[in-house]
Order: structure tokens, then sequence, then C-alpha cells
């Protein structure tokens, strides 16, 4: 039984899974096994992946039709047998020490899930930057879930965490989302008794204009809204210290997706968007109290949205503010 599954989701990265496979397999730590889930790319992936598994006994491949990100990463989870997971997208790589590093740090830590810093990387040269902060923390049960909400010191992607079976065991990813790793993330924090950050990049993220988060925005990016409201609707009833800044969440979420409806999608469509953004605002109401800890410019949007929702993101998105 390997000490890690290692699950990657492949869809049309013919350019780039050689570069994500070859690191996986230069890792310091071998006691792994690595789960290519082909989504029924259509390229050469599905052979490629064949080629991998043929040559190293650590690799399983699962050929399955086309379901999208989440099926393709359950597909996986479903034959994993490592007592850790782990899971890289298949158009980013990761160093060579990632699963070393973040195993010791749960054990020295004894905790459920630890994440390491982020290197974002672009295809055109433009100089990379990090996307997590670097620090080394140790985060109780309340405050990962807390930080994950303010995504600082922890942000929503599954992709630079290694993870304790138990700890997700019976968590899916919701088939057909986008912003799935939003629905899934505060879940496992859930069950997970601490988390630990690493000051240590060890995750590469490519940034290309072919990837799922890179499209033209659509009303699928809605998605996000009802996962912050899931995600509210839980904190409500298992981490009521959390419930106001989760219902904020919801608040500050709607502003955001307005302003992008109303600069990226036409007109029929943004009618759409905001009869649901407004809908769920109404749902979702809170006191100044709650978000008394906001400065001030925060304080006021949301007190301007309670009124009108459209045309405080008409003003936000005049001002250039929020983007």
């Amino acid at each position: 039984m390997p000490t890690v599954s290692v699950i990657v989701p492949v869809y049309k990265v013919e350019p780039f899974l050689h570069e994500c496979v070859e690191s996986i397999l230069a890792q310091s730590f071998t006691d792994y096994e690595l789960i290519l889930v082909d989504d029924g790319s259509p390229d050469s992936c599905p052979a490629m992946c064949d080629a991998w598994a043929a040559k190293d006994p650590r690799i399983k491949v699962v050929h399955k039709p086309n379901g999208g990100l989440s099926d393709a990463r359950n597909a996986g989870l479903v034959i994993a047998q490592g007592e850790y997971i782990s899971f890289v997208d298949s158009d980013d790589w990761i160093a060579p020490e990632m699963l070393e590093k973040l195993l010791e740090a749960m054990q020295r830590d004894d905790s459920d899930i630890a994440a390491c810093s982020v290197q974002m990387v672009w295809e055109d040269g433009k100089e990379g930057q990090l996307l997590t902060v670097q620090t080394n923390c140790v985060l109780e049960r309340e405050e990962a879930e807390h930080a994950l909400m303010a995504e600082v010191v922890l942000k929503q992607p599954v992709w630079y965490k290694l993870y304790r079976r138990d700890c997700i065991r019976g968590i899916s990813f919701e088939v057909g989302k986008q912003h799935e790793d939003v629905f899934w993330s505060y879940l496992a924090v859930a069950n997970a008794r601490r988390v630990s950050v690493i000051d240590y990049v060890g995750y590469y993220y490519r940034q290309r204009p072919g990837s799922i988060m890179s499209t033209s925005y659509s009303l699928k990016r809605l998605d996000a809204i009802e996962a912050y409201e899931k995600r509210s609707r839980f904190m409500e009833a298992h981490f009521p210290a959390l419930a106001d800044e989760a219902r904020t969440q919801v608040l500050t979420g709607c502003i955001y997706h307005g302003q992008m409806a109303l600069k990226y999608l036409p007109e029929s469509e943004r009618e759409e968007a905001f009869r649901r953004l407004e809908d769920v605002f109404r749902r979702n109401r809170v006191s100044r109290a709650a978000y008394a800890h906001r400065k001030f410019t925060a304080r006021m949007w949301l007190a301007m949205a309670k009124v009108s929702l459209r045309a405080t993101c008409r003003i936000k998105t005049a001002l250039g503010v929020g983007f």
C-alpha cells in the first residue's frame, strides 16, 4: 500500500503532460502511486498515459468518458490506496521535494492537511509571482476555516496541499460545477484537527489561455455564489463564530460577480446574472455589526449594495474599483 496517492486529471494537455508527470516521478519521496485519470481526452493524452504506466509500476491509468475536472478527481479517489492524497493539475508541475516536505510537516505537527507555497508561471514569459503568502504556521480547525475564507494564508485550490485520507473520506467533488474547490475545501478543513502551512515553493501553477478559469466569463461562474451560500449554511451549523463572516463573503461575492457580469456578459445574460445575484443578496442580509471590522470603504460598498446591488456594481465598475 503506497503512503501517498497523487491524482492527476488529464484532458487536452498534450503539450504539458510530460513536464507534469516527470515532476512527480522526480520526487525525493518515492513511496507513492500516481493515478492518471484520462477524462476522455480527444488527443494523444490517453496513449501518453498508457506509455507512462508501462514504464513505471507506480502509475495507474483510468480511462473514462469526459465528465469534467470534478468527475475525474472523483474517479481517482475511488481507486486511490494511499494514506495521504494529493492532487496535481495536468498542466502544472511540482518541485522535487514537495511531497516530502508536506508529509514531514504533517507528521511534525500532527496535522491532517499541509499546504506549501504556489508560484504562478505565465507562458508568455511574464515574470512569475507567488499566489500564496510565504509563511510557516499551524492552524487549528476553526482558524483554518477562517483563513480559507479570507484567502490569505490558505487559498481554495486543492492542488498544492496534502490531505490525510481519513480527513477527506466521503467528500466528493461536485460534478458539473466551476469553482469546484470552493464547494469542497471547507468540508475537508472541517474534518481536520489542524492544518500546517510551510514556507516552501512546491507547486508551479501554469497560466494559459485555454484553461478553465482563463476562459471568457460566463453565467457558469455564478457557481461560486452557490458554493459561498452552501459554505455559509455549513458555518452557521458547525462554526457559528464564523457565520457572520461567511454570510458577508456571500455578499461581497455578489458585488464582485455583478461587476464581472457588467464587464463581460451580453445584456440578456447580464439580466439573468443580476436576477440571480439580487435574489441571493436578499436571502443573506447581515447587520452592519457583522462586518464592522472591515475597512470603511468595504463597509460603504456593502451598505450601498443593500439599497441597490446593480447601482453599486455600476459605480464600482465606473471607478475601476474591485477588479
